[in-house]
């Protein structure tokens, strides 16, 4: 019986782990959907502070829909903890993506989503320098692999060497701060609750539904200001090669890479440690490329496969480390090996346990 019990204690934090791995994985696919719909918008004539307000508008309007029906204090809750949730809608929502638009009119694609994704270096340098624990070499060489990968996949580096690219200081400013606001999601949504009430807490739903709007208000409002450029059309898209109306990829935008995204994202990390799971989030740009292959022809060539296999080695190294930070620090503990404990979070003294609000 005593076997039977510690068998049971250690699979349920293994199935914990497996879980959130699923539901990171699961974001990081929607996620990958926002480029091709946003292009597809862009490409009839939208601005990108169009795009992009449409998207958040949409995401927080489905997402209101479902916390009322699945958590019907939401907006309570969201009162209650509006700073929170200001923060949240403020910083990883509009900032990060907003930033990511203004690297893109300065740099090409490739090099303001690469600078958008040096996030799990941020999340690893940050964790370093407030817990003074320096990450494993298997981290570190996870990081370094799985970056080394992104650079192939999105062209920088290709058969001849660094791809020729006139790099604009202030777009590089944009993107490094995109990167910032990426690096705050994944630390700022480890301290959300798992579904559990605690004191202090935001439920997911919540944070998703209220962050959203608070998102889409804000970008919305720097458009009709006039500090970015609104601009809406009725012309036809065309996805996967049919002409279908703007309200196909709106709704679409709305719904997977935001509702969808945000809310599986969110569950996901609570389940990981920060510095994997925003690893994890790397995956997002395999999955863009397949989008766009399908949706917009575009193809897929021999470095950009090898450099998605290049992530997923560097995911996995980084796995194997982040296991053996955990056995460092809890002194070899089974339990703790398997990633998380069913325990709250203001529970556990994980010292990466921390956000920027």
């Amino acid at each position: 019986m005593a076997a039977h019990g510690a068998l049971t204690s250690q699979r349920a934090p293994v199935d914990h782990f497996r879980s959130g791995l699923m539901l990171a994985v699961g974001s990081a696919f929607a996620f990958g959907m926002s480029g091709p719909l946003g292009k597809s918008l862009m490409v009839a004539g939208w601005s990108p502070t169009a795009a992009v307000t449409a998207r958040l508008a949409g995401g927080a309007l489905l997402m209101a829909v479902f916390a009322t029906v699945v958590r019907p204090g939401w907006l309570r809750e969201a009162v209650s903890h509006w700073r929170t949730v200001f923060a949240y809608g403020a910083v990883p929502i509009a900032g990060a993506q907003l930033f990511y638009y203004n690297a893109v009119s300065h740099l090409t694609v490739g090099v303001a989503l690469l600078l958008e994704y040096t996030a799990p270096l941020l999340v690893v340098a940050w964790l370093w320098l407030t817990t003074r624990r320096r990450p494993s070499n298997r981290t570190l060489a996870g990081v370094a692999l799985a970056v080394t990968g992104i650079m192939l996949v999105l062209g920088v580096i290709d058969s001849g060497g660094f791809a020729a690219a006139h790099i604009s200081l202030v777009g590089v400013g944009w993107g490094l701060a995109a990167g910032v606001c990426a690096a705050c999601y994944f630390l700022m949504s480890e301290r959300v609750a798992t579904g559990e009430e605690n004191a202090g807490s935001v439920h997911p739903v919540t944070l998703a539904a209220a962050g959203l709007a608070v998102g889409g208000a804000l970008t919305a409002l720097l458009g009709l200001v006039g500090v970015m450029p609104l601009t809406f059309t009725a012309a036809d898209t065309v996805i996967a090669g049919w002409a279908t109306s703007w309200v196909v990829p709106v709704i679409a935008l709305g719904l997977i890479p935001t509702a969808i995204a945000y809310t599986l994202g969110i569950m996901g990390i609570a389940r990981l440690r920060p510095r994997f799971a925003s690893l994890v989030g790397l995956s997002e740009v395999l999955f863009a490329v397949l989008a766009a292959w399908v949706l917009l022809g575009e193809s897929m060539t021999v470095v950009q496969a090898l450099g998605g296999v290049i992530v997923l080695s560097g995911l996995a190294l980084a796995r194997q480390g982040d296991r053996q930070d955990s056995r460092d620090a809890d002194g070899g503990d089974l339990v703790a090996e398997a990633m998380w404990p069913e325990t709250p979070f203001e529970d556990r003294k994980e010292p990466g346990s921390v956000g920027c609000s």
